[in-house]
């Protein structure tokens, strides 16, 4: 797992912290808001979650093909287990490489947006969808989606790699393709199988690349003090 020597920079690519810094900031706020909406349980939103969650379940129910489909995808291919695979798999070539810094950075970095996802579950406390005829079911409170949220860090985190790392054209291209369709792929799978209200994928979205874009600027400004 490495790449040519034509595509290795001579140097680590490093991202600007301010910029780092103002998308996590946004991204904190805009998490924030929606947080609170959900605490709140403003009407608008929840009517929102209602129209669409309804509209995909008798979409479910009525095509059992499909909805298997969508079981196999969010219970192996984008699994939270497959995700924290796919991030020790990285861990473990970063410290072949010898970074002794990145790679303990990007495990604490995708272990405690798990706890803090947890604990925002905890701590919200939303219900989950009920349904009569249900085609899946799943544990624990609902927001934020803990599948949304870790595909999201997850993603985040490897495309960091990727670019830090110097992937460029095809390769930087289809990294960004398998990234996207599995952050949008397992938020869909979660709403299909009726576990999960839109909002709830939302906010695991908006939660999880602010924790990545904390964590980079974080660690791109720590590097810089170490440089100097």
């Amino acid at each position: 797992m490495d790449f040519p020597r034509a595509a290795r920079p001579t140097s680590p690519a490093h991202i600007p912290v301010p910029a780092a810094a103002r998308t996590g900031a946004l991204l904190a706020a805009l998490s924030a808001v929606l947080l609170i909406l959900v605490a709140v349980s403003w009407a608008p939103l929840l009517s929102f979650d209602r129209t669409v969650a309804d509209s995909l379940h008798r979409s479910a129910v009525d095509e059992p093909g499909l909805t298997h489909v969508n079981r196999v995808l969010t219970d192996w291919v984008w699994d939270p287990w497959t995700m924290r695979l796919l991030i020790a798999v990285a861990v473990v070539w970063l410290l072949w490489r010898r970074e002794w810094l990145l790679a303990p950075w990007i495990a604490v970095t995708s272990a405690v947006g798990t706890f803090v996802q947890q604990g925002l579950k905890s701590a919200v406390g939303r219900e989950r969808p009920q349904w009569p005829d249900p085609v899946d079911s799943a544990h624990n409170a609902a927001f934020p989606s803990g599948h949304a949220m870790t595909a999201m860090i997850s993603c985040g985190l490897l495309l960091w790699l990727l670019r830090r790392y110097g992937a460029r054209g095809p390769l930087w291209i289809l990294g960004v393709a398998a990234a996207a369709v599995s952050v949008v792929g397992v938020g869909f799978t979660r709403l299909y199988l009726g576990v999960h209200w839109p909002s709830d994928v939302l906010g695991g979205w908006l939660l999880g690349a602010c924790w990545v874009a904390l964590s980079i600027a974080a660690y791109e400004r720590a590097v810089l003090s170490r440089e100097r």
